[in-house]
């Protein structure tokens, strides 16, 4: 008996509505028997998966990091596996994952089975897949509109962060983990579940997304130049051997800031300071590509 998949597609995405075609004709040539549905806006993505819920065996989204971080609540509640067709500017959590953007290619990775129950990060009640932040990267979400992103792609994210860059200001903040308290004046503070974020930039060198932990980085320069020299080594997480980014991991962590200060999670602006961090581990069962590939 074939499965039946419900096809969630972001139409706002970089490649949304002109993959649909193709994306719905790759799944269908493997067997998929499909229900299909575009969503406008994230809070739409919930709306439709608990619509369709008891009618399909699993969720294929296609989109980027944000649709995917708009759906992940209500995939953890109904406890439907994901399938993921990267069409998104970054695809991290596809990077992460190992899918290519192909969409043949991802189809099949959906239809041969083999699943990966991941780890998934939460913030205030919010679940995330790659990574939560406060600081550069709340301003960079806010400059990095649709029109940047489909005009450059992924090198919209660093074209926007050197703009942010010159603008940057340290903030205090209060970093709670392990019954210790540290205090840090930083310009930006990443809590990492995943092992890429932001267009292909690594949480730490080790990072997975099923190590049961959470990465946080702090980076604590004084003058906007210092994060010039710190960008290459932030494509492998060499960063966090820096003496000016302190690197911390655990299981649970808090951030308390003066004022209440935005947090990005998988590049969706979703919560504020105070901020209460955990990872919960093999949260989700995502389809991946099998090991012997």
């Amino acid at each position: 008996m074939n499965q039946r998949a419900l096809l969630l597609v972001n139409c706002q995405s970089r490649q949304g509505q002109k993959c649909l075609p193709q994306a719905i004709s790759c799944l269908m040539q493997q067997g998929f028997e499909l229900i299909t549905a575009s969503a406008q806006k994230p809070k739409d993505c919930s709306q439709i998966i608990r619509k369709y819920q008891h009618e399909v065996d699993l969720v294929v989204i296609g989109g980027g990091d944000g649709t995917l971080n708009a759906a992940v609540d209500t995939l953890v509640e109904t406890n439907l596996p994901l399938g993921i067709l990267p069409l998104g500017t970054a695809n991290d959590l596809a990077r992460t994952l190992g899918i290519p953007n192909s969409l043949p290619e991802a189809s099949k990775i959906i239809a041969k089975g083999q699943t990966r129950r991941i780890d998934l990060g939460w913030v205030n009640g919010k679940h995330f897949f790659n990574v939560a932040s406060l600081g550069l990267s709340v301003k960079i979400t806010q400059r990095l509109t649709k029109e940047v992103k489909r005009r450059w792609g992924v090198f919209a994210y660093a074209f926007t962060a050197l703009q942010v860059v010159f603008e940057s200001r340290p903030f205090s903040a209060e970093i709670r983990l392990h019954g210790k308290s540290i205090q840090v004046k930083t310009v930006q503070i990443a809590v990492g579940n995943g092992r890429y974020y932001g267009g292909g930039m690594t949480v730490a060198p080790d990072a997975s997304i099923d190590d049961q932990r959470l990465d946080l980085y702090s980076l604590e320069i004084q003058h906007w130049w210092e994060i010039i020299s710190l960008l290459p080594a932030m494509r492998q997480g060499r960063h966090i051997h820096s003496q000016n980014v302190r690197a911390l991991h655990g299981q649970e962590i808090e951030v308390y800031t003066r004022k209440p200060r935005s947090i990005n999670t998988d590049g969706e602006i979703t919560t504020r300071t105070p901020a209460h961090f955990r990872v919960i581990p093999h949260a989700l069962a995502v389809f991946v590509p099998r090991s012997d590939n």
